[in-house]
């Protein structure tokens, strides 16, 4: 079962910023300056977390996961916007 995460990061060096904002890009949707919406299975959830650890500074920079529910279902519908209204970026194979 895949569940949907709102991921968010405070990074405290640029290069370290640039790194993470990388790795993020691999597992989900950039939705906002540091913020990312993933679609994760369990598996996919534990390789994410392995690939931020060696980019950051445990002692000075955060990343935050917050579980919005499974992807079909609450995870559609538990993001409210103000202002922009938020859409669900549709995910597509890509041909090469």
């Amino acid at each position: 079962m895949r569940t949907s995460y709102l991921v968010t990061y405070d990074i405290s060096d640029p290069d370290r910023l640039r790194k993470v904002f990388k790795v993020m890009k691999r597992f989900g949707d950039h939705v906002q300056l540091s913020v990312f919406r993933c679609d994760l299975n369990g598996r996919e959830l534990i390789r994410l977390k392995a690939a931020l650890v060696p980019v950051m500074n445990q002692n000075a920079d955060q990343v935050l996961f917050a579980d919005i529910g499974p992807e079909e279902g609450r995870g559609q519908t538990a993001i409210e916007a103000l202002g922009r209204p938020y859409e669900v970026i549709e995910r597509q194979a890509v041909v090469i």
